[in-house]
C-alpha cells in the first residue's frame, strides 16, 4: 500500500511494514507527515508516533545487531587470516591494517616495549602517515599508551588534544599534531601477566567510539597478543631448527675430521709397530697437516725434518720450549708456526715444529698434539733400544780393543750384525774431560758415536771413540768444539789412525793413547792433537814407548814395499838425506845412475805422499830411519818383525 492512502488507525501496520521492508530512516518521516495531511486526530497522531519510536528503536537495534554481526564477522575472517604462518613483520602489518579496516580509521600502528631503553618504539604502521614511522620512539610517560598499560585495558578519547584525562607528552603531542589525529584507541597487548606492546587505530577527525566498537578492538588485540606469540614462537623455533642443522652439520664435520685424525693416528702407531723411523712419522705428518715438519732434540738440533724451516719459525724455539711443556699442548710461534712439545711421562725429549701452509683447525691441532705423543714414543723406543744395543756394542769395543783378540771371522760377523763396517777408515779418539762430572761427556759420547756409525767406551778413566773417519786431527778438533760447551769445561782428546782393518784398531787406539799422555807431558791439557801432528814427540813423551809404531806410522809403506818387492827405497832414503837431499849426489853414493835414483823418490813419494820432504815431515822421516836402522844393527831379526811392533 502507499502511504497516501494509509488510514491512522492502521499507523502500527505502517510502521512494521516499513521495518519489513528494511526502510530507511527517511520514509518514517513521510510516514508522519503523510499521516498528518489526512487530518488525524490528536490521539492518533501520538498513537503513530509511539509506533515511529518503536520502529526506529527496532531499526536501530537491527543496525546495531548487523553492524556487530559484521564486525564479528570481521574479527573471524581477520582471525582467520592470523592463523597462516606469517613472519613476525607480516604478520604486525596484516593485523595493523585489519584494526584500521574493521571500524574504518584513518591509521594504525603497533609499538613494542624496550625495558632497556625504558621507552617504546613503533615497530609497523598501516595508513597515511609522516610522522608515526617504523622506528619512531614513543616515551613511556604520556600519551594513551600509558594509560592503557596502567590500566591493563583499552583506552581511548574523541579528541585527543582537548581531553584533559590524558597526561600529554611534548613528543607525543607533536606527532599528534603532525598527523592531524583526534580519534585515538590504544588496546594494550599481554602475553600472560605481561604487556610487551599496544595496538593504537586513530582517526583525523572527532569520533566518540561505540562499546561495541572498543569490544571489537579489545577481540582483535586478543587475537592479535596470540598471534604474535605464536608467531614468535615459530620464529624461535625456526632459529632453533637452523641452530640445530647448523649444529648438526658442524658436529658431522667433526665427527669426520675427528674419524681422518684417528685414521691418520693409526697409521703413525702402525709406522712405529712396523720399526719405521723418524723420517716415515715427519713424512706422514706433513702430508696430513700441510706443512714442513721437524723433529728437534733437546738441544734444538734437527733429528729429521721433511724440509727447511723458516728462520722466524727456528727463533723462538729455545723459549718456547719450556712454555709449551709447561702448557702441556702445543703453542703457536708466529701465523704459520707452531711448536709441540715431546715428552715421554714428566721427561722431556724434544719439540716438534710445524711449518703450516695455512690456518690450523682444531681437529689439526689435535692431529699436531696426539703426532708429538706418538713423536715422544718413538724416541723413547729408541732411546730403550739403543741402550740395549750399547751394551752388545760396549762388549763387541772392548774386544776390538784388547790385546788378545778374538779370531777375526768372528769380529767381522759380530760388526756385520751391528751394522759397522770396519773395513773402511776409522779414526780412534781418547778423550779426558778436564773437571766436573763425566757422566755427561759419556752420555753426549755415547749419543755422539750413534750419530756417526761409531763405537764408544769408558776405559782408564778417558773416553773411547772409534769413528768413521780419515782425518784424526780434523775429527779431535771437531770433537772438541761441540763437547767443551756442553760440559762447560775443556777437554783433551788424542786421535790416531785411520785404520782400515780390524787388527789395526787396538794399535790405533794405544796410539791416541800415547798422544794423550803427549800432550799432558807438553802441558797441553785442554788441547787435541793427533799422532801424525805430533810425529816423534809422541814417542819421545809418552808413557808407552812404541818405536815399532812410529816407524810403521813414518815410513812403513816404504819397508814392506822393499820386503815383498826386494827393492832398496830405505837405503835409497837414507843416501838421498846424507846427501844433503840430492839426488845426484845419492846415485854417486849408491854407484847407481841419477835417474834410478829419480824413479825410486818418485816411486817413494807416491808410498808416502806429496808431503814427505816438508822440514817436519822429512825430519820424522830420517828419525825412523835412524830408528829402524838402529833397531837392526841391536837386533837383526828385528827387521823381518811385523812393521808396529814395539
Amino acid at each position: 500500500m502507499t502511504l497516501d492512502s494509509v488510514p491512522t488507525q492502521a499507523a502500527a501496520l505502517a510502521v512494521l511494514e516499513l521495518l519489513a521492508k528494511e526502510a530507511p530512516a527517511s520514509a518514517y518521516d513521510e510516514l508522519a507527515a503523510s499521516t498528518r495531511r489526512l487530518g488525524a486526530s490528536e490521539a492518533e497522531l501520538e498513537e503513530l508516533r509511539s509506533a515511529l519510536e518503536l520502529g526506529l528503536a527496532v531499526r536501530a537495534q537491527l543496525g546495531r545487531r548487523q553492524q556487530r554481526e559484521a564486525g564479528l564477522s570481521a574479527l573471524v575472517d581477520t582471525a582467520r587470516d592470523l592463523t597462516l604462518p606469517y613472519d613476525l613483520d607480516t604478520l604486525l602489518k596484516v593485523i595493523t591494517r585489519r584494526a584500521r579496516l574493521l571500524l574504518n580509521l584513518d591509521m594504525a600502528y603497533i609499538s613494542f616495549h624496550d625495558d632497556e631503553a625504558g621507552d617504546s618504539y613503533v615497530r609497523t604502521a598501516d595508513g597515511h602517515a609522516t610522522a608515526l614511522t617504523v622506528g619512531f620512539r614513543v616515551p613511556r610517560e604520556g600519551g594513551l599508551g600509558s594509560a592503557a598499560r596502567q590500566n591493563t585495558a583499552p583506552f581511548w578519547t574523541h579528541d585527543y588534544m582537548a581531553d584533559d584525562r590524558i597526561t600529554h607528552h611534548p613528543v607525543i603531542d607533536d606527532v599528534v599534531r603532525a598527523e592531524g589525529l583526534h580519534a585515538i584507541l590504544a588496546v594494550p597487548l599481554r602475553h600472560r601477566e605481561t604487556s610487551f606492546g599496544v595496538l593504537y587505530s586513530a582517526d583525523r577527525d572527532v569520533r566518540h567510539f561505540t562499546p561495541g566498537e572498543i569490544a571489537l578492538m579489545s577481540s582483535l588485540g586478543d587475537l592479535a597478543t596470540v598471534a604474535i606469540e605464536k608467531a614468535r614462537l615459530f620464529n624461535q623455533a625456526r632459529l632453533d631448527i637452523a641452530d640445530l642443522e647448523q649444529y648438526g652439520a658442524r658436529a658431522k664435520s667433526e665427527l669426520a675430521a675427528a674419524h681422518r685424525v684417528n685414521g691418520i693416528h693409526r697409521r703413525m702407531i702402525d709406522l712405529l709397530l712396523e720399526g719405521s723411523g723418524l723420517g716415515a712419522l715427519t713424512e706422514l705428518a706433513a702430508e696430513s697437516l700441510g706443512g714442513t715438519v721437524a723433529v728437534l732434540d733437546l738441544g734444538s738440533r734437527t733429528l729429521a725434518a721433511t724440509g727447511d724451516l723458516p728462520a722466524a719459525d727456528l727463533a723462538g724455539v729455545a723459549g718456547a720450549t719450556l712454555e709449551a711443556q709447561v702448557a702441556q699442548e702445543p703453542i703457536q710461534l708466529t701465523d704459520t708456526g707452531w711448536l709441540a712439545p715431546v715428552t715421554a711421562g714428566t721427561e722431556r725429549l724434544g719439540s716438534l715444529l710445524l711449518h703450516a701452509t695455512d690456518a690450523l683447525s682444531p681437529a689439526e691441532l689435535e692431529l699436531l698434539q696426539l703426532t708429538a705423543g706418538t713423536t715422544g714414543v718413538l724416541l723413547l723406543m729408541q732411546r730403550n733400544t739403543a741402550v740395549a744395543e750399547s751394551q752388545v756394542r760396549d762388549e763387541f769395543f772392548d774386544a776390538l780393543l784388547s790385546p788378545a783378540q778374538r779370531p777375526l771371522p768372528q769380529l767381522r760377523d759380530r760388526a756385520r750384525s751391528l751394522g759397522l763396517d770396519l773395513e773402511r777408515a776409522y779414526t780412534a779418539v781418547v778423550i779426558r774431560p778436564e773437571g766436573g762430572s763425566q757422566g755427561r761427556a759419556v752420555v753426549w759420547a755415547s749419543s755422539y758415536a750413534l750419530r756417526f756409525g761409531g763405537l764408544s767406551r769408558v776405559r782408564g778413566g778417558c773416553i773411547v771413540l772409534l769413528l768413521p773417519s780419515e782425518d784424526p786431527g780434523t775429527t779431535a778438533r771437531q770433537i772438541s768444539r761441540e763437547l767443551t760447551p756442553l760440559l762447560g769445561h775443556p777437554v783433551t782428546v788424542g786421535a790416531a789412525g785411520p785404520s782400515t782393518r780390524i787388527e789395526d784398531i787396538e794399535p790405533t787406539y794405544a796410539e791416541a793413547v800415547r798422544c794423550l799422555n803427549a800432550l799432558s807431558a807438553l802441558g797441553g791439557s785442554g788441547s787435541t792433537a793427533s799422532a801424525r801432528e805430533l810425529g816423534f814427540l809422541g814417542l819421545l813423551l809418552g808413557d808407552r814407548h812404541s818405536v815399532g809404531d812410529y816407524i810403521t806410522h813414518a815410513i812403513g809403506p816404504v819397508i814392506d814395499y822393499d820386503t815383498h818387492r826386494f827393492t832398496n827405497l830405505v837405503q835409497t832414503l837414507e843416501a838421498y838425506f846424507q846427501s844433503g837431499s840430492s839426488p845426484t849426489y845419492a846415485a854417486e853414493s849408491l854407484h847407481v845412475h841419477p835417474n834410478t835414483v829419480s824413479r825410486r823418490l818418485e816411486r817413494i813419494t807416491a808410498l808416502l805422499g806429496e808431503d814427505w820432504q816438508d822440514p817436519s815431515r822429512a825430519l820424522e822421516v830420517q828419525l825412523a830411519l835412524r830408528l829402524h836402522r838402529t833397531r837392526e844393527t841391536l837386533d837383526p831379526a828385528a827387521g823381518e818383525e811385523v812393521p808396529g811392533r814395539p
